[in-house]
């Protein structure tokens, strides 16, 4: 099993190009003041993703398998799911599938994805798969136009090729130079693309 040993925590160093990212983001959600019709501050922060959750799209159960996750807030759930909560995902394909599936109905105030730059992630080679760990705690979600993907790398995730983000564009960079992929932002993703790497 590999270890990727990027380090976190209070002894992490934080680059100049993490700050500006993070003044740059700030100020683009201040301008924009709202994201899927909520307002900023009212958007629900990430949850904890009970790994005995069926996911919402394809019903798998989520803790069972590798790779990011992901959660959709909803101002009315309720219409979508037929419960009050948000909406959970073993992969962040299914998070999107199930996102393009619904759009004539409901947008999500939030979705949140595992951010990889926010966890000590393996990388386990040793099967017949490449798989990235996986992480459901509240702390390890990031809001998805935050994030840095790296699409159909050698590494997957519960549903195969997968869509795997990062917080840190460092991280994403450093990822793709050993794993392989295609870079995209939240605005760049199609339901072409989800479908092509469900395929």
């Amino acid at each position: 099993m590999e270890k990727l040993t990027r380090p976190t925590g209070s002894g992490r160093s934080v680059t100049r190009r993490a700050v500006l990212d993070g003044v740059g983001a700030a100020g683009i959600g201040m301008m924009a003041g709202c994201f899927g019709g909520q307002e900023s501050e009212n958007v629900p922060d990430p949850m904890s993703i009970d790994p005995e959750q069926a996911c919402d799209n394809c019903t798998m159960i989520i803790g069972n398998h590798p790779g990011p996750a992901g959660q959709s807030h909803y101002a009315d759930p309720t219409a979508i799911l037929d419960e009050d909560r948000p909406a959970q995902f073993c992969s962040t394909l299914c998070l999107y599938a199930f996102t393009f599936e619904h759009e004539r109905e409901s947008e999500p105030a939030v979705s949140y994805m595992t951010d990889y730059s926010t966890v000590d992630y393996e990388v386990d080679d040793s099967g017949q798969r490449t798989v990235i760990s996986r992480h459901l705690e509240a702390d390890a979600f990031g809001d998805v136009t935050a994030l840095t993907m790296i699409a159909d790398s050698d590494v997957e995730g519960a549903m195969g090729k997968s869509i795997v983000p990062f917080g840190d564009a460092d991280d994403a960079d450093q990822f793709q130079s050993e794993y392989g992929g295609e870079t995209y932002v939240h605005d760049e993703i199609t339901q072409e693309l989800i479908m092509s790497l469900m395929g």
